[in-house]
């Protein structure tokens, strides 16, 4: 997980909607439909997936629950180290108003109901922007999901999971529960705590814990089990809240080796359970697994799925990729049908993923700049998805594989 980068315009709070913000944002896409004997030029159609397609007696799109993240796909830019943004949306007009943050969140809908995705994600500060205080900025939240809310119930869309922006602002650069500033640490859990109550308030699924800056550049001066142990009360505290609230959606933990931290404390799958198993949170969170973090803490692809998914911890997958020649996390969109079966293997074994599901958090490259790259991403990813399903359940079906499989006594 990654977002976008805040703007550093103070926010216009202006409220109102244009007849401009209740149009047709991609007016030459149709509803993407199943052409499985579509040609090769023909890029706006599912070739594979197919999602009423009954797979081992579910549905395709009940086994992969297929989610559109909002940050990279709304608010992605297209912007590199080393380059401007390149993806210039016709319906952005340059500012963090709320105006513009209810045209984007119905620009939004549009799509996943055109891509016929049933999920979607996202981050407090990718769909609202922040005000000057905190009563300002929650009160910016509440009026933007006010509006979710509404497109939630018109379209069928449903939140597969909200999560808190802990990461992006300069007050959390040394960490969010892990900082050694108590206001810090407590504006955080302000955070959470209204981040919860949006979730309850659209019917999340689960909620998504990532700490891109829990962890440390040197531990010259660092006290690592103090930390870890400041985050573990952090996370109890979300679970009293949770229950006094009555959210029943799952609680997830997204692992990560490092970037932006040196090291990251929620490393890799192992690491995740081993924290959670040590300090008592175990049977209030599961792990959302991203393959891209995977690599880059040196394992294979399906590793941190497998690992997690056999001690009855995965919960979700962040259903992306990146280039293992690389040392940092590119967010592509997955299309290795090798790897997507493998992945598929493991969520069919446990019996699905359910509350969790498949969320692309996942990014265009700055040099696709057209509206329907957004779709033909998308449509790749989920026909690589789908035909891993197909694999996966002919090797369970077959047996093969499990054969040589040596178990001791």
């Amino acid at each position: 997980m990654s977002s976008f980068a805040p703007t550093s315009k103070r926010p216009k709070l202006d409220g109102g909607e244009s007849n401009h913000d209740v149009g047709e944002y991609f007016p030459k896409i149709n509803k993407i439909e199943y052409k499985p004997n579509a040609g090769p030029t023909d890029t706006l159609c599912f070739k594979h997936y197919n999602a009423s397609e009954v797979v081992n007696g579910r549905t395709m799109e009940d086994w992969l629950r297929f989610s559109v993240c909002f940050w990279h796909t709304f608010r992605g830019t297209g912007a590199d180290p080393f380059g401007f943004p390149t993806l210039n949306r016709p319906w952005e007009d340059g500012t963090d108003s709320l105006q513009n943050a209810k045209r984007r969140l119905r620009v939004a809908f549009e799509f996943f109901t055109k891509l016929g995705v049933k999920y979607w994600t996202f981050h407090d500060r990718d769909v609202s922007p922040e005000g000057e205080t905190l009563e300002e900025t929650n009160k910016n939240l509440d009026i933007i999901t006010d509006l979710a809310l509404q497109l939630q119930k018109e379209t069928g869309v449903k939140l597969l999971w909200a999560t808190c922006n802990l990461f992006a602002s300069p007050k959390y650069m040394n960490g969010a529960a892990t900082n050694p500033d108590a206001h810090v640490v407590a504006w955080a859990g302000s955070q959470v705590k209204k981040g919860l109550d949006i979730a309850k308030k659209l019917g999340a699924d689960n909620f998504v814990f990532w700490g891109g800056r829990e962890g440390f550049h040197t531990l010259l001066n660092t006290d690592v089990f103090k930390e870890l142990s400041h985050m573990a009360n952090f996370f109890k505290m979300v679970v009293a809240y949770k229950e006094k609230i009555g959210f029943t959606g799952q609680l997830l933990i997204e692992p990560k080796p490092k970037e932006p931290a040196k090291h990251q404390y929620d490393y890799d799958a192992m690491t995740v359970i081993g924290f959670l198993k040590h300090f008592g949170l175990a049977e209030h969170f599961k792990i959302n697994v991203e393959p891209n973090h995977t690599t880059l803490a040196g394992h294979c692809y399906e590793h941190d799925v497998v690992m997690a998914s056999a001690f009855g911890m995965l919960g979700s997958v962040d259903s992306n990729t990146g280039s293992p020649d690389l040392g940092w996390d590119t967010d592509q969109f997955p299309m290795d049908v090798k790897n997507t079966t493998m992945l598929l293997k493991t969520v069919m074994q446990q019996g699905g993923i359910q509350p969790g599901g498949l969320n692309f958090d996942c990014k265009v490259r700055r040099e696709s700049p057209d509206l329907e790259d957004m779709f033909i991403a998308h449509i790749g990813a989920m026909d690589a998805l789908a035909r891993g399903l197909q694999n996966a359940a002919n090797i369970i079906s077959e047996g093969h594989m499990d054969r040589h499989v040596a178990v001791g006594n």
